[in-house]
């Protein structure tokens, strides 16, 4: 059997398997797949030390093959980690059930009553990369909301997903759920993808968490509907109404909390009337923590009178997302040109506003077209957990059916169930 033959023959088997066991866990009670919830957010726990064993190996391999530090930030498992994904399983079993929610019913001239209820979307292929505690985010929100998930991580952490996929399946089994509700592929390679992509017989929405070169390659070739998330160009501006103090703290934590993750600041905007007093001073943490600053020439005189490093900003650098000590700092006329930047640069992802003004608060939130838009708090704040939505499978940065941190919610649709009395049609 060639290769290509190999791997259409796995990925016919897991789609079928995945197809009956849809049916199943769509059709199964919300004590049940609240029970899979806590069992596996109890294996997390207890079983933590053969988790972070897992993960040295693919840490080791990682190093072995020279990859930068932040992609080893985003590879790593530490204790914190692990107690978020199992702290996401609980918040995840409290939540309401989202499946067979009837909403919007109203009767109808002809007698009927028209109604819409919520329901799984089926099979879901999630095909991420680096962060292995997407295993378990993607297994419990696609548990909870009645999906059957198929999940494809990169090479480099192929022990740490093995590892965390069979405790997903332990627990499934233990709540009298079908196993295969959740399947991690055990194959990095390439041509599994190809052939996944390609078979809407087996996968109803593909959901892609990866760098540029993957969603490129999924855009072009895949047949399935994508909930898709590109770059993570985030911004935050410093209005001229800003209280300083607080702008300091939001755009510090902002940028340096960690630098590897899809919600950190990129680009820092701040308006001219406050340029002078604010810059110098985050131009200073920024420096002591070792943060390049790549700035336009109003922004560099102002720096450079307070002996602070900085290097000209390219027009490159305004569409780039860093993922390191790095940040864009550009000066802005008004409020409008902020806008208007950020609608123009950003991946309409996350962006935040720094402002005592009410007003032009609500001018950015509403005119500002990104998946999450803040005011007065850290772009780092973008996050499923934060969000209560228990963990989130990914930030969509589309428009249809998903957008921003996608929960439990976004990984449902809505029919229409209409109740009659003997009508019919005259």
């Amino acid at each position: 059997m060639s290769q290509n033959s190999a791997m259409r023959e796995l990925v016919r088997t897991m789609g079928q398997a995945a197809k009956q066991a849809s049916l199943q866990i769509g059709a199964s009670s919300t004590d049940a797949r609240n029970k899979a919830l806590r069992l596996l957010a109890d294996k997390i726990r207890t079983r933590k030390d053969e988790i972070f064993k897992a993960n040295e190996l693919d840490l080791k391999k990682a190093a072995e093959h020279d990859y930068p530090a932040a992609f080893i930030d985003r590879l790593r498992l530490t204790p914190a980690i692990v107690e978020t994904m199992a702290l996401g399983c609980e918040q995840i079993a409290d939540l309401p059930d989202p499946i067979g929610q009837v909403t919007e019913k109203h009767h109808r001239p002809s007698g009927i009553d028209v109604a819409r209820m919520r329901v799984p979307l089926g099979v879901i292929a999630i095909i991420f990369e680096s962060r292995p505690n997407v295993t378990i985010d993607a297994s419990a929100l696609t548990l909870k909301s009645g999906n059957a998930a198929i999940l494809r991580g990169g090479k480099e952490a192929l022990d740490s997903n093995r590892m965390l996929g069979g405790l997903v399946q332990e627990a499934l089994s233990e709540a009298g759920l079908p196993q295969n509700a959740v399947q991690v592929v055990g194959t990095s390679d390439r041509d599994f993808v190809g052939e996944l992509i390609t078979s809407p017989e087996y996968i109803d929405v593909l959901i892609p968490r990866g760098g540029k070169k993957l969603i490129s390659r999924l855009e072009k070739e895949s047949r399935i509907p994508m909930i898709k998330h590109l770059d993570g160009i985030c911004h935050t501006y410093v209005d001229k109404d800003a209280n300083l103090a607080m702008a300091l703290s939001v755009t510090d934590n902002a940028k340096t909390q960690r630098y590897a993750p899809c919600n950190a600041t990129e680009t820092l905007l701040v308006h001219e009337a406050v340029a002078e007093a604010f810059l110098p001073k985050i131009g200073k943490i920024f420096a002591d923590k070792g943060v390049q600053m790549r700035v336009t020439e109003a922004v560099r005189d102002i720096l450079a009178q307070a002996n602070l490093p900085s290097i000209p900003a390219t027009d490159q650098d305004w569409d780039t997302e860093y993922n390191a000590p790095i940040i864009s700092i550009a000066t802005v006329k008004s409020l409008t040109e902020a806008i208007d930047f950020i609608n123009h640069h950003g991946s309409k992802h996350t962006d935040a506003i720094i402002t005592d003004n009410p007003e032009s608060a609500a001018r950015f939130l509403r005119e500002v077209d990104s998946g999450s838009v803040m005011h007065n708090c850290s772009t780092r704040l973008a996050d499923g957990f934060v969000y209560g939505l228990g963990a989130e499978i990914g930030i969509s940065t589309g428009k249809l059916h998903a957008r921003g941190p996608v929960g439990l919610e976004g990984l449902t649709s809505l029919k229409f169930v209409v109740y009659g009395h003997g009508e019919g049609r005259h």
